[in-house]
């Protein structure tokens, strides 16, 4: 059974008349009948209710008996009787003329010693426009996450029909790489067809990874399988791996970093291993903060000896304007044997230890 608030018979009722009449919040002090000893001009104002007619007068007659409600009538009855304490009870009321409000009820059973001198203190909290308040904020935090998954939707969609065009162009250059007599012009429709291809295979791994963020292991290990499978006739013979570290960046820069990948990967199978020549390619990608290296080393027969006075190919081309947008400068040394070839953006001593 509660415990109850034992107080002196006239000492508790001035006190709690005094609590009342102080009071902000909607309060109702009761007797055992259930009738009004005092209402806080809070209640009366926010029920409009007239001070002068609410004093001795039922609850549950109030207004146009609007209070009126079995089950309130039961619970205020319970706690008169001890037997338990309504906390946070909810109800609607309905007022003649005005709209539903959405009540919240808590009461005491207050005791001075004398069984007639029981009463019951009843709080009353309007919760109407709060309830309102946060079903709008949670309407609206659910539409946010409609349109953000149908945005995520879209876009995979997107990526989807890009790749599958992509390739129906790659498919194109295959057979028209295969008809033509010039060699020259053969070779070309080949670069096509492989930057074309590497590029779909780019747009796969975009729809397959989570918008807005690219784990970047699993996007060049699938990317340089891709270039693998359509460039590598013997993979006992020519080894293509891939070697980075835990980073996970945005869609736009994975993208770049996908397309200088794909276009030093492609550039070392064509020059670096001539005559069936093995070897290994290795892609590695660190990162340190901001500060990031990409990497693309291969153990061929090395740079040739008029590199610099050589006219730049369209692959070096496309990687140093891709360098550039990202801020990033490009080191090519010599190695023994073959080539590296470094991306780096800020300090590559931070990028390089991570």
């Amino acid at each position: 059974m509660p415990s109850a608030l034992l107080l002196h018979p006239d000492a508790g009722l001035n006190l709690s008349i005094a609590l009342i009449a102080s009071s902000q919040a909607p309060l109702v002090l009761l007797d055992g009948a259930l009738n009004v000893i005092g209402a806080s001009a809070s209640f009366c104002n926010a029920f409009g209710l007239d001070p002068a007619e609410v004093a001795g007068r039922p609850l549950l007659r109030l207004g146009a008996g609007e209070w009126e409600v079995p089950q309130l009538q039961s619970l205020l009855k319970a706690t008169l009787a001890g037997h338990t304490e309504i906390e946070s009870y909810e109800i609607d009321l309905d007022r003649p003329g005005h709209a539903r409000r959405r009540l919240v009820l808590n009461a005491r059973k207050l005791e001075y010693g004398l069984e007639e001198s029981v009463r019951l203190l009843l709080t009353v909290s309007d919760v109407t426009d709060a309830r309102a308040a946060q079903k709008a904020r949670d309407d609206l935090l659910r539409d946010k996450d409609n349109l953000l998954h149908e945005k995520a939707m879209l876009l995979q969609e997107l990526h989807h029909r890009i790749a599958n065009s992509l390739q129906i162009i790659a498919a194109v250059l295959l057979q028209s790489a295969r008809r033509v007599n010039s060699q020259e012009t053969r070779g070309h429709l080949f670069d096509a067809h492989s930057r074309v291809m590497s590029v779909a295979a780019l747009q796969q791994q975009l729809a397959a990874s989570q918008v807005g963020e690219i784990h970047l292991r699993s996007y060049l290990t699938d990317l340089c399988r891709s270039i693998g499978a359509s460039m590598i006739s013997d993979p006992d013979q020519l080894a293509l791996k891939v070697c980075t570290d835990g980073s996970v960046i945005n869609a736009d820069v994975s993208v770049k970093l996908g397309l200088i990948v794909t276009e030093l990967v492609i550039n070392a199978l064509k020059h670096a291993f001539p005559h069936h020549r093995r070897g290994e390619i290795v892609v590695d990608y660190r990162a340190a903060g901001s500060n990031w290296t990409l990497t693309v080393t291969d153990d061929g027969v090395g740079m040739p000896a008029n590199l610099e006075s050589a006219k730049p190919g369209l692959g070096t081309t496309i990687v140093e304007a891709l360098a550039k947008q990202l801020n990033a400068q490009i080191e090519i040394t010599a190695s023994s044997p073959g080539t590296s070839v470094c991306v780096v953006h800020g300090d590559p001593g931070l990028a390089a230890a991570a």
